[in-house]
């Protein structure tokens, strides 16, 4: 029998279809695959169960040898797999080989302990930009300390792997990038117990306590509520983004190559400006959550008699970085988001009858725009004073936009966690080092609740529910107080310290090594010997003191106020030449502090003030940079600040 071809095509087709279809809706695993985090030149932890785990075909069988043992592993349902090896001593190099209907093999594997370093930017900051870098780095040959560096990675859920990540020996090479704390940390831990060191830095600058903490714990602790961020597909977000950005490029006339050189210039055509109220982060305006350059600008008539002198400009703190300019000249620039603006205008710049001041903000993350006090912005010369603050123009410049609806892990509560944390938690790991507060400083008294609900929050989804979390404590920053002040630096660093009720955790106090000018002191090596310190003694068993003076309770007796210490060491001492204690402040029921004069002897400090004759409380440290607290004891490590009120702080909303 002779079959047609005009039969036969259709025939053939529809078998051709029907193949595409069967093959396309094949699992996407087809060879067995592991995570991200599993790689060559890893390290596993000692003295715990070792698991590894992947992907495969559904009931695929998966054969697993390392250091010498065989187990096996069938794929379930979803293509999920997990082999656990029995605890192993420190050792190595090994080879992992996993069989199935591929062959995957990762070599130079290390037994030994794993660290976890996270955080803000003080934790990212690379080894390169530290103190003395070009030697530490030249010396950095460690071969038994392996680097793992997770990239940045928002995510609204959480997510059980990040792909194409590499384990590195450390070497000078590879060392110069990576996170300067953990390095210093894990170098002198390594130095010390000569046992292999695995460090992973999963750290973002800028990011809040919130970002890094799971959405559970926020919400058990009351910190959001169950609608506070709604869950959206990687589509829906990139949607939402861009109907923001139509709506403001339509609103301020702007396409993406616009150039706004001449926005400074008081001849502007003021078309697409808009009003706005100053101070106030944009993001509590129209503007909403963006990132980006927007200017601002304020038009005030200055009488004839006026203006041939000298004047002062006073913006207040913008967030981040300005430009400012007066009637078309610029006169200053800060790219420092704490620094008050302060702008000198020589005889000449203001002239009589209208005058234009224009301010270009760009702001990089988080809040953006003005946010000092109304106070603070005013126009000033000899005999007069022009008030500022209110009603300015603004117009949204295309360069550098971006929205933070969905990129900012600040808006976005538990985000880091689910992307950075959670593709982690497989591991069995030693512990945690955290460097973090200063992008939840303002917020200080939550911090109180937030900072120990993260630390829960990663035990539980660790099932580690001993997991030693050793932290660093805010370091000294900003220009110091002339006078005793509220601080909410000072009251985050105590949000920290009480957080050392929590089992298992620990704190490096840095108040002697920060920076006036610099919210990332250089000097990394002492804040990695620190925490170094606080894992030897309180991880590995080691009989050494890692803590410095601890306050324990007070008297009054007179018009002195006596404070009792927990030593942590041989004796506490005065760092200074000549003994003198600085850095205490007391006060009366006025609640007014003064600075103290303060007496050392054995385990007590006696505080007094001729300005206060009935002393009800002293505070020690207390400051956003307290460069003079010189409380130590005699291995050389500083008390934490302290107060012995409890009255509420500013940050109290």
């Amino acid at each position: 029998m002779k079959i047609h071809h005009s039969v036969l095509k259709p025939t053939l087709n529809k078998l051709l279809s029907l193949f595409v279809i069967l093959f396309l809706s094949l699992p996407a695993f087809s060879n067995v695959k592991l995570p991200g985090v599993l790689t060559s030149n890893m390290v596993l932890q000692r003295n715990k169960e070792i698991k590894i785990w992947g992907w495969a075909d559904k009931g695929e069988k998966i054969s697993v040898e390392f250091n010498n043992k065989v187990l096996k592993a069938i794929a379930d349902n979803k293509g999920n797999w997990m082999v656990s090896f029995p605890p192993m001593k420190e050792g190595g190099p090994y080879t992992l080989k996993i069989k199935a209907k591929n062959t995957l093999q990762l070599d130079n594997i290390l037994i030994g302990d794993v660290w976890i370093c996270s955080g803000q930017s003080n934790m990212e900051w690379r080894l390169i930009n530290t103190t003395n870098s070009a030697k530490e780095i030249e010396n950095a040959s460690y071969p038994e300390i392996r680097l793992l560096t997770i990239p940045k990675n928002l995510q609204y859920t959480p997510v059980n792997d990040i792909p194409n990540l590499k384990w590195d020996a450390c070497s000078p090479a590879t060392a110069a990038d990576f996170s300067a704390v953990g390095y210093y940390f894990g170098r002198d831990v390594y130095r010390e117990m000569k046992v292999p060191v695995g460090l992973i830095n999963t750290s973002w600058g800028g990011t809040n306590a919130e970002a890094w903490t799971s959405r559970e714990f926020l919400e058990n602790a009351g910190i959001i509520g169950p609608e506070t961020v709604p869950v959206l597909s990687p589509e829906e977000a990139k949607k939402k983004e861009l109907l923001l950005k139509d709506s403001l490029f339509k609103r301020f006339g702007l396409n993406d190559g616009l150039d706004a050189e001449n926005w400074n210039l008081p001849g502007t055509d003021l078309k697409y400006w808009a009003n706005i109220e100053v101070p106030g982060l944009w993001e509590t305006s129209f503007l909403g959550n963006i990132d980006g350059q927007v200017w601002f600008r304020k038009d005030i008539s200055i009488p004839e008699n006026l203006a041939g002198k000298e004047w002062k400009l006073s913006l207040g703190k913008i967030d981040d970085n300005d430009k400012t300019y007066v009637n078309g000249v610029m006169i200053g620039e800060t790219n420092r988001y704490d620094e008050p603006r302060v702008y000198i205008l020589k005889p000449g710049i203001i002239k009589p009858g209208m005058n234009t001041i224009v301010v270009r903000v760009e702001d990089t993350g988080g809040g953006g725009g003005f946010y000092g006090n109304p106070d603070d912005l005013k126009l000033l010369c000899s005999d007069s004073e022009i008030t500022l603050s209110g009603t300015w123009k603004c117009r949204l410049s295309p360069v550098g936009f971006k929205t933070e609806t969905t990129s900012n892990p600040n808006i976005v509560p538990s985000c880091l966690f689910n992307g950075m944390i959670a593709p982690l938690l497989n591991l069995e790991v030693s512990g945690v080092i955290w460097y973090q507060g200063e992008s939840n400083a303002s917020q200080a008294y939550r911090y109180r609740t937030l900072f120990p609900a993260l630390i829960k929050s990663w035990r539980k989804e660790w099932n580690l529910p001993e997991l030693p979390f050793l932290y660093v404590q805010l370091a000294n920053f900003m220009k110091p107080n002339e006078q005793p002040s509220e601080s909410e630096w000072a009251e985050l660093r105590e949000a920290q310290s009480m957080t050392l009720k929590l089992p298992y955790t620990g704190m490096a106090v840095i108040t002697d090594i920060g920076e006036e000018n610099d919210i990332h002191p250089k000097n990394k090596q002492d804040v990695g010997y620190r925490l170094a310190l606080l894992a030897l003694h309180k991880v590995y068993g080691k009989n050494i003191i890692d803590e410095g003076p601890v306050y324990k309770n007070m008297k009054i007796d007179g018009n002195k106020i006596i404070l009792e210490f927990e030593t942590y060491g041989s004796a506490m001492v005065a760092k200074d030449k000549y003994g003198y204690l600085k850095g205490f402040a007391i006060a009366g029921e006025d609640r007014k502090f003064y600075w103290a004069k303060a007496y050392l002897k054995d385990n007590t400090i006696t505080v007094m003030s001729d300005s206060v004759s009935h002393p009800v409380a002293v505070r020690y440290a207390w400051g956003n940079n307290p460069d003079d607290a010189n409380l130590y004891n005699s291995e050389g490590l500083p008390a934490s600040s302290f107060r012995t009120d409890s009255w509420d702080g500013i940050t109290v909303r």
